[in-house]
């Protein structure tokens, strides 16, 4: 093979993997699939596609090698391929704000506005928690809990905020955190525990920056 040939075969297939991800919903589906394994039905329902499109993106994912399968019983269930693919989508956002003044325009209008006090760093929690000095709240849905969540912290899915907060500690603060630091779920928790009289902050990024930096991660429903 001449060195030509073989350096445009090898650009062919850098330019398959950033094809695949060409898509916001495609995108989108790997940063749910970042969480733990889906369903075609649940990562349907999750973006507000339906069934059959969803199983078009995933397909195209699928075929980069972005993704991987398996099957149970009728259900087949979508996962990332490997970590190295979680890397790749938290360091194409790291990117886009980076030289993108839109997705900066986007974080200022919604996050920092939200922010009265500063967002918490993961190595404040830590600190904070191994000092039993904060009570961390999960609040994505449920099934993403399960598939792994901060060592100590609550699964309280956004939805069933407002009927748990009688048992919430008035004394300690709280930190929410959610599917990553453009995850528009903690930051709507924080604004519902401050309105009820809560000291409330989220987590600055979210489970895949939790679980790539090398920190602990439990698993289940406990």
């Amino acid at each position: 093979m001449e060195g030509r040939e073989a350096k445009d075969r090898l650009y062919e297939q850098f330019a398959r993997a950033a094809k695949a991800a060409a898509s916001p919903k495609r995108i989108e589906l790997l940063e749910l699939l970042a969480q733990g394994e889906r369903t075609v039905e649940s990562l349907a329902q999750a973006t507000g596609m339906g069934v059959t499109n969803t199983s078009s993106h995933l397909q195209v994912l699928r075929g980069a090698r972005l993704v991987e399968t398996r099957k149970d019983g009728t259900k087949v269930f979508y996962r990332l391929a490997g970590e190295e693919v979680a890397v790749f989508v938290v360091a194409l956002r790291d990117l886009a704000r980076s030289r993108l003044a839109e997705v900066d325009q986007v974080m200022r209008d919604y996050f920092t506005a939200r922010d009265a006090l500063e967002p918490v760093s993961r190595a404040e929690l830590v600190e904070r928690a191994g000092r039993g000095e904060v009570v961390i709240l999960d609040v994505r849905p449920a099934a993403e809990y399960v598939a792994g969540h901060i060592p100590g912290a609550l699964s309280v899915p956004l939805e069933e905020l407002d009927a748990v907060l009688a048992r919430l500690p008035r004394r300690s603060q709280i930190v929410a955190y959610c599917r990553g630091p453009y995850c528009v779920l903690a930051p709507q928790a924080v604004e519902r525990l401050r309105a009820r009289g809560f000291n409330a902050r989220r987590l600055a990024d979210g489970m895949p920056e939790w679980r790539l930096a090398g920190l602990p991660v439990a698993v289940g429903a406990e």
